[in-house]
């Protein structure tokens, strides 16, 4: 059966491995999105003075995490295809849940930006589940379990703000992070021996040098529009959410 499943393009855990990437990117959407509400808190509190200031540096640290996750997303793409999904993902969370931690133990702003850069080199776990997920699950079944994983996606992403509103006044800033941390590092461990991944299928050898990904792409105007529309619109609604709190003190 697990030949079988192998030979035919899924994995027999497909199941399982859903459960683990709807939970691991629930949860680092959590943690990737529940600052919103307190960051420029934070920053007053690391030092920053003068409303332009927080401000300002409010909109570097959160910017810097989407940043730096830009510049490697082609890089774990490949390493991706080259040593297999799984071992992303678990790059990913280990590397987060550190980075987050650590965040809530910084004694400067400067700190803080330098963190929120490595938690950007650091991710991709969303990204990375949506892959394998698609790749190791039943054909006749990839629509619904990609539906699935992104209402995961989604749904952390709307439900970090609140608990980010909800968790300092009760627990604090920097117990918050260290418990998004640990939350990390549970998807960590459920990601290492829970998710089973078939391994990557062998290349066929070619004497023929191969394309790289762009140059296999044969007309590039679709995908040049939608990486601008994209990124217009992530501009649009991303660029308020980093003051958003100092608007409502006002």
């Amino acid at each position: 059966m697990a030949e079988n499943s192998t030979q035919s393009g899924y994995n027999i855990h497909w199941r399982r491995n859903l459960a683990v990437c709807f939970a691991g990117s629930f949860s680092t959407l959590i943690a990737m999105t529940l600052l919103l509400p307190f960051l420029p808190l934070y920053v007053e509190q690391l030092g920053a003075e003068g409303h332009a200031a927080i401000v300002q540096w409010s909109g570097v640290a959160y910017g810097a995490t989407f940043f730096a996750a830009a510049l490697v997303a082609p890089l774990w793409g490949r390493l991706g295809d080259r040593y297999g999904r799984k071992l992303m993902l678990v790059r990913a969370s280990f590397g987060m849940a550190i980075c987050m931690s650590l965040t809530g133990m910084v004694e400067s702003v400067w700190q803080l930006v330098l963190l929120r850069l490595l938690i950007g080199f650091a991710g991709g776990y969303s990204s990375g589940s949506t892959i394998l997920v698609a790749m190791q699950t039943p054909k006749e079944r990839s629509g619904w379990a990609l539906g699935v994983l992104s209402a995961g996606i989604t749904a952390g992403s709307l439900v970090g703000p609140l608990l980010g509103g909800m968790l300092p006044p009760v627990i604090g800033i920097r117990a918050t992070f260290l418990l998004s941390g640990a939350v990390i590092f549970l998807a960590f461990l459920a990601t290492t021996f829970l998710i089973k991944e078939n391994p990557p299928a062998p290349k066929p050898v070619s004497s023929a040098k191969p394309k790289s990904g762009w140059a296999q792409i044969p007309d590039k105007r679709p995908v040049v529009a939608m990486l601008t529309t994209g990124m217009l619109l992530a501009f649009a609604t991303m660029s308020i959410e980093p003051i958003i709190t100092v608007y409502v003190q006002q």
